[in-house]
């Protein structure tokens, strides 16, 4: 026989009360739960897609982003907002962060840039620089909210992602998340189409305000576009994504085109497209554009739909691999992409990811699932190809060397510390390197599929040529001629190679009159629905 004291019954009657409520406590736990999951929208159910490039061997892919709902939700940010999040992310990831202005906009708001990088403070020697710019179109902010999401992602996983650690240590990564904080100030989220915040405070369009190389851009010059300007002037970037929205495809340069005219032609879907198809669809292709395809393959192929081709809407274009020519869809004067490639060596490319321009916030969640591995994958490029330094004979580095690779007429030039990096497929190849007081030298290389290759050229200073000189009587070198004193001087370099300047430039034929009117203003009513 078991005694049953009244405290043990006590206890027996407490015990089953609370079997009793267990299962609504359950209940309440598991609401709360979901609620909270709700709450912090975590970015899980990714699918992981293998790009065939793995910049170091063994090391998995990217995990899928949780965000830190105590700073960073999946909801649009304004100017303030953006700046505190930047703010708050550099002082409480000061190891991995810093946060920098290029200028401020027309009405003051600043042009923020977050560089995330092992070493964010000062360029290290052997890591190129790269970058991605969001919102050069106001009313198209999805990039803008996906770059935030991109820094907090690489701050939050570095100690946890190898992947992530790799990619930091070994490079310097720019984030300028909005280039045009007073065209979103007036955009309103749900506007899929239309012009409203697309451009800055004072009307100009940011992707047609650069120098253009098939036609003068005569547009003036406005403070956002100009701090882009003298910002890559001064940092050698080897590789650029400028994110956009209307459209889903990846756009390679060149975005301009000698032949950019009105044909006669009908579009038998719709009117508006049968505006459209009056212009010439010809491709206007890079000395590099195998580099450019390969490019604009890597981030669609790795987003989780662009690679389908799959038109927008039934009237707009679909795109093959989800990729396009930017001429081939519509030529433009004065992007940016044309600019960054041609004035200094930089292979950017355009990132049209949503089909609708600003679309609700609820949304953003989706497009980050289908961005986060294009977005990492796609900066991984930059250590495709070669990377080396000039040197003079004592080993000094030779700065603002002119470098071109043989066959491909748009060149660079090495950093303070004599670097050069240059995004290549496998291949043998030529390299011409020119510096002035130097003569002229040309390196064969082998390109694999694995790894970089790297590369050290070594430069030797002109020689005096006085009666016979080592190169014989009365010979000149090529390349080169006979200064005064009889030193040789190399042909002096440009800053920049640029293609030979096409005989179409300055024909003012073809950009003047009404044709030129007409062509104009259906590029501007073009760009407003498509991007």
């Amino acid at each position: 026989m078991i005694l049953r004291t009244p405290l043990a019954a006590g206890h027996q009657m407490q015990l089953q009360l609370q079997l009793l409520l267990l299962p609504s406590v359950l209940l309440l736990v598991l609401h709360l739960l979901l609620c909270d999951a709700k709450t912090v929208n975590p970015g899980d159910g990714m699918q992981v897609q293998h790009h065939q490039m793995t910049a170091e061997p063994g090391l998995p892919e990217p995990r899928a982003y949780m965000p830190d709902a105590q700073h960073l939700d999946f909801v649009y940010h304004d100017h303030e907002e953006l700046t505190r999040f930047l703010r708050a992310t550099s002082a409480r990831y000061p190891n991995l962060t810093a946060l920098y202005s290029i200028g401020k906009s027309i009405q003051g708001r600043d042009l923020w840039v977050m560089v995330v990088s092992s070493s964010p403070y000062e360029h290290m020697v052997g890591k190129p620089d790269v970058k991605y710019v969001g919102n050069i179109h106001g009313n198209e902010p999805v990039g803008r909210e996906m770059l935030l999401h991109l820094i907090q992602y690489f701050v939050t996983s570095y100690s946890s992602d190898q992947y992530v650690k790799w990619l930091l240590d070994n490079t310097r990564i720019h984030i300028l998340p909005t280039m045009n904080p007073d065209g979103y100030a007036v955009s309103k989220e749900g506007t899929c189409d239309g012009g409203q915040g697309r451009y800055n405070a004072r009307g100009f369009d940011l992707n047609r305000n650069f120098p253009d190389y098939f036609k003068q851009n005569n547009k003036r010059g406005q403070p956002e576009t100009d701090s882009v300007k003298d910002w890559i002037s001064k940092i050698q970037f080897v590789l650029s994504g400028s994110l956009h929205g209307g459209a889903l495809v990846a756009s390679y340069p060149y975005d301009n085109t000698p032949n950019s005219r009105l044909l006669k032609g009908i579009c038998r879907s719709s009117a508006l497209c049968a505006m459209f198809q009056t212009y010439s669809a010809a491709p206007s292709l890079t000395p590099d554009d195998d580099v450019f395809k390969h490019l604009s393959l890597v981030y669609a192929r790795n987003h989780a739909k662009m690679s389908r081709g799959v038109a927008c809407k039934s009237a707009t274009p679909a795109f093959e691999n989800g990729i396009t020519n930017g001429a081939a869809w519509y030529p433009l004067t004065g992007g940016m992409q044309d600019y960054n490639y041609v004035w200094y060596g930089c292979m950017e490319i355009t990132l049209e990811i949503s089909c609708c321009k600003f679309p609700p916030a609820y949304e953003l969640k989706k497009y980050w699932e289908d961005n986060q591995l294009s977005l990492i994958k796609f900066l991984a490029e930059a250590h495709r190809g070669v990377q080396g330094f000039v040197f003079d004979p004592a080993g000094m580095p030779i700065e603002r060397a002119s470098i071109k690779i043989k066959g491909r007429d748009v060149g660079f030039q090495t950093t303070k510390y004599g670097e050069f990096w240059r995004i290549l497929l496998p291949g043998y190849y030529k390299v011409e390197v020119f510096a002035e007081g130097f003569a002229p030298r040309e390196v064969e290389f082998v390109i694999v599929e694995q790894h970089p290759t790297l590369l050290n050229v070594t430069l030797q200073p002109s020689k005096r040529l006085e009666g016979i000189g080592p190169m014989g009587p009365g010979a000149v070198p090529v390349g080169g001629g006979v200064g005064p004193g009889g030193l040789y001087r190399p042909i002096p370099a440009p800053q920049h190679y640029r293609p030979p300047v096409p005989p179409y430039a300055g024909a003012a034929s073809s950009d003047s009159g009404i044709f030129s009117t007409i062509s104009n203003g259906l590029n501007s009513l073009y760009s407003n629905i498509f991007g």
